[in-house]
């Protein structure tokens, strides 16, 4: 049961965590809208002449500011998973600052109170901090995915644009190519697909004019299959034979994911198990999507890791400089939080990606345990 000092602590915490993602996000926006403002301006201008309209004068500058908002409320929300450890341990900084400059530390200490009941707010309001990303993770980021993937010339556009598929491949060897892909129905039109022999020549072509994704396959309209010669790479004389629909891994997911690269970031972990569960993926892909599902939790833990090695730098018994702290502190928290990061993406040689995603959990566990039994109080 938290007391009212708890309370105290923890809502002064969140206070500060709040304006610091405030502050972060305004900036990285600003420099987006000061270096793209008139890209902004452009789309605003040709979605009116889209429409039979004219923007002039005030509405001009009022629709391009519609189109930023439009833009950067999926984009902030997906940034709010990449940045909220930091801003969880620069929030824990100024909280503790705040409380040393007043003298509240002082006075805790004074009535008897255990520096640790101060540092128990701070950790539970972190933990909900983070279970909020995993909600927005899970939830919430793969209902706007396609909204994330846009850039500053689609500002106007609510869902996936048609584009064309360049030799894409599936777990079979076979490679994809179409004029266009409609995410929204899993719709390719004008495709062709190359079936290759373990030495890598072309055996046939499957031509079609459309083909749509159901149930692990895709079907084919207007389908036909070419026999090919493999030394010249040119159709066989003979008569082509109808195909009406090829079994795949190459799911309209799978396509995304190697279209946009954040793409599979956004996916929801009951996504992920799904394409997992086709043992026809693609081994390059199975590690990628396992080393993101994986990931999330092994980054979770290493943030909390992170905040436990930066609390006592400032929790401390004696008066100290909290600048000092704060240098002493930036480049063993912040570096382990970014060192966890890229641990976490990076793979490892020889290391299962199972087991190579958990190691900065590994590595920071010591630490946090040494640090975190050290406060003096």
């Amino acid at each position: 049961m938290f007391t009212l000092l708890d309370r105290y602590i923890a809502r002064q915490y969140l206070i500060n965590v709040v304006l610091l993602l405030v502050i972060l996000f305004s900036f990285v926006v600003m420099i987006d809208v000061t270096l793209n403002l008139q890209r902004f301006v452009n789309v605003a201008v040709r979605e009116a002449q889209r429409q039979n309209q004219e923007l002039t004068g005030v509405r001009r500058w009022v629709v391009a500011t519609l189109l930023v908002a439009n833009l950067w409320w999926p984009r902030l929300l997906q940034l709010f998973n990449y940045v909220i450890g930091l801003a969880l341990i620069a929030g824990m900084g100024f909280t503790v600052t705040q409380m040393v400059r007043h003298r509240e530390l002082v006075a805790v200490m004074a009535s008897g109170v255990s520096l640790y009941r101060v540092m128990r707010p701070i950790m539970a309001v972190a933990v909900v901090m983070l279970g909020v990303r995993a909600l927005n993770q899970e939830l919430v980021m793969p209902r706007i995915a396609h909204l994330v993937a846009r850039d500053n010339s689609e500002a106007a556009r609510r869902d996936y644009s048609t584009f064309p598929v360049d030799l894409m491949s599936d777990g079979q060897g076979r490679n994809f190519l179409a004029r266009s892909f409609d995410p929204a129905g899993e719709r390719l039109e004008g495709l062709s697909i190359y079936e290759r022999d373990e030495a890598g020549r072309v055996t046939r072509r499957i031509d079609a004019e459309s083909a749509e994704y159901r149930g692990g396959r895709w079907q084919l309209r207007g389908g036909l299959a070419w026999p090919m010669e493999p030394r010249s790479a040119g159709p066989l004389q003979a008569d082509p034979e109808p195909v009406s629909e090829v079994v795949s891994d190459l799911s309209g997911t799978a396509i995304l994911s190697q279209r946009y690269r954040t793409f599979a970031e956004n996916l929801s972990a009951r996504q992920i198990l799904g394409m997992l569960g086709d043992e026809r993926l693609k081994p390059e892909l199975r590690q990628s999507l396992t080393r993101i599902m994986l990931g999330r939790a092994s980054l979770t833990v290493a943030t909390v890791l992170c905040l436990i090695v930066a609390v006592p730098f400032f929790l401390t018994r004696e008066p100290r400089s909290m600048v000092v702290q704060t240098l002493k502190c930036a480049p063993v928290a912040l570096g382990s939080l970014l060192g966890a990061t890229l641990a976490v993406v990076a793979p490892m040689p020889g290391l299962p990606v199972e087991l190579s995603v958990f190691v900065p959990v590994i590595a920071l566990l010591p630490t946090a345990i040494a640090l975190g039994t050290s406060i003096k109080t």
